[in-house]
């Protein structure tokens, strides 16, 4: 178990979620496995009864075969699909860019091999490869590409989304505490794209101050 276990770990890791989005992407992750692994046990169990040789065939055996085949084997894990497509829809719902007081809106554009970060509310600020951010604020980023189909991920924040060129997505992000969180483009762009990262700062609210001010951070 240690090796499985060691994935919920790490920099890069969507099983330690260090915000809000990332949090509920994780929740959605466990509970399917648990929907699948309750799936599996019951249909494995099922096929194991059907190859069971019976000592007598009953009427009565017949009945409790067609309720454990067609009653639990079928009937339940289409009803657990089903409550589980329902919760990803919630989930899909609530992870969506809404309009909110207090947002920051970034704007993320890649190419091959760099991020450049620009900041509404410091139009003259652009950083390379760093993104800054404020701590415990929604933060969304508008991400589009010069080049080739590009992917902003930051797996302990938010989930993926494509850079496009000459489209704009969105995505928003926000970090429960400051802190730097590591971000990088999980879409084949090329050779060299596995060494196309990021890194994502997030700051105390004097120091985002500071830092739209023009201070080094």
């Amino acid at each position: 178990m240690v090796l499985p276990l060691a994935g919920c770990k790490g920099t890069l890791s969507t099983l330690d979620p260090a915000g809000p989005a990332a949090r509920e992407i994780a929740t959605l992750w466990w509970v399917l496995l648990i929907g699948a692994t309750l799936i599996f046990i019951l249909v494995t169990m099922c096929l194991v009864m059907g190859f069971r040789k019976p000592k007598t065939c009953r009427e009565t055996d017949t009945q409790d075969v067609r309720v454990w085949i067609f009653g639990l084997g079928l009937g339940f894990p289409l009803t657990v699909l089903a409550a589980l497509l329902a919760y990803g829809l919630v989930i899909g719902e609530a992870l969506l860019p809404h309009q909110e007081p207090d947002l920051v809106q970034v704007s993320a554009e890649a190419r091959q091999w760099e991020w450049r970060f620009g900041y509404a509310d410091a139009s003259e600020r652009v950083t390379t490869d760093v993104l800054h951010l404020p701590a415990g604020r929604p933060v969304d980023v508008a991400i589009t590409s010069t080049d080739v189909i590009h992917s902003f991920w930051v797996p302990r924040l938010a989930g993926k989304l494509d850079a496009v060129p000459g489209h704009v997505n969105t995505i928003r992000i926000e970090a429960y505490e400051p802190g730097r969180y590591q971000g990088l483009s999980s879409e084949y762009s090329g050779e060299g794209y596995r060494e196309h990262r990021f890194v994502v700062i997030a700051h105390e609210p004097e120091a985002w101050e500071r830092f739209l001010a023009g201070e080094t951070p």
